[in-house]
C-alpha cells in the first residue's frame, strides 16, 4: 500500500508546481535590428478607424476636434471623425474625403487646397487622436499609451508610462514592431549608460514595448506558492495514508 501512497503523491505534485512566471515574447536574437535606426524615414499614414480631428484657424464651425492643434476635452466625449471602413472621413462643407493612406500633412496640404475654394488662405491643422502603443510587462501601469508628440523616444515613452515594476529585467528592455508583416524586435539593456543614443529608438504607433521579469520574481512566487503548497499536500498526504492505509 506504501507504493500506492508515493504514487499518488507524485500525481498531484505536478498539478501544484506545473505553473510558473513565463516571460512573453522570448527571443535567441539579442541587439537591436538596423531596421529601427530608419524610424526618422518612416511617417505614420492614416488608417482606418483612426479618430481624426480638424482645426481651421477662425472657422471653428468648420472644424472638428480641437482649437489651433491643441488637445481639447471634447476629443473625449467624440468630438472627432472617425475614418470608416473605405478610408473617408465626412468633412463639414467638403463631404466625404478619402484620407486613408495619407500622412498627416499630406492630409494638411489637400485639405488647405480644397477649402481655398471658400476661404482665403485657410490655416488647418489635421491630428490623430488615437495613436497609441502598448505598453506591457513588469511596469506599474501597462496597458496602451497614446502618443502625442509626432516623435517620441524610448526614453519618453517609459517616462510617460511611469515607473518598473521591481521585478523589471531593464537589462532586456524589448520594443516590438511590425512592418509590412514582418516582426522585428530590440533588445535593450537600460542598466548601463554606454550607447545610451543607439539605445535611444524613436518609438511609433503601434509599438510594443515590453519589459520581461527577473529571474528573482519566478522565484519568489515559487517560495511563497510552496508554502501554502506544502500544507496542502501534507493534508493530502494524510487523507491518502487513510486511504491506502491496509
Amino acid at each position: 500500500m506504501k507504493t500506492n501512497y508515493h504514487i499518488f503523491i507524485y500525481i498531484i505534485m505536478p498539478f501544484f508546481l506545473g505553473s510558473c512566471t513565463q516571460n512573453l515574447f522570448q527571443s535567441k536574437k539579442k541587439g537591436i535590428d538596423p531596421v529601427f535606426y530608419q524610424s526618422d524615414s518612416l511617417t505614420y499614414t492614416i488608417k482606418k478607424d483612426d479618430k481624426i480631428s480638424i482645426s481651421i484657424w477662425g472657422h471653428d464651425d468648420l472644424g472638428v476636434g480641437s482649437i489651433y492643434g491643441i488637445y481639447n476635452s471634447n476629443e473625449v466625449y467624440g468630438k472627432w471623425l472617425m475614418v470608416d471602413k473605405n478610408g473617408f472621413i465626412d468633412v463639414p462643407k467638403l463631404g466625404q474625403f478619402q484620407i486613408e493612406g495619407l500622412s498627416v500633412r499630406e492630409a494638411e496640404i489637400t485639405l488647405t487646397k480644397q477649402f481655398s475654394t471658400w476661404i482665403k488662405e485657410p490655416i488647418i491643422n489635421v491630428k490623430v487622436l488615437n495613436k497609441e502603443i502598448t505598453v506591457l510587462g513588469e511596469f506599474t501601469s501597462p496597458g496602451k499609451l497614446g502618443l502625442e508628440r509626432d516623435k517620441n523616444q524610448l526614453i519618453d515613452v517609459l517616462g510617460f508610462a511611469g515607473d518598473f515594476d521591481f521585478y523589471a529585467d531593464k537589462s532586456d528592455i524589448q520594443v516590438i514592431r511590425e512592418i509590412d508583416g514582418e516582426t522585428y524586435v530590440a533588445h535593450i539593456d537600460l542598466t548601463t549608460i554606454d550607447g545610451y543614443h543607439e539605445k535611444n529608438i524613436a518609438i511609433l504607433p503601434g509599438d510594443v514595448v515590453y519589459a520581461p521579469s527577473r529571474k528573482g520574481k519566478t522565484f519568489d512566487k515559487k517560495v511563497t506558492t510552496l508554502i501554502p503548497i506544502g500544507s496542502a499536500v501534507s493534508t493530502l498526504a494524510i487523507i491518502a495514508s487513510f486511504i491506502f492505509e491496509p
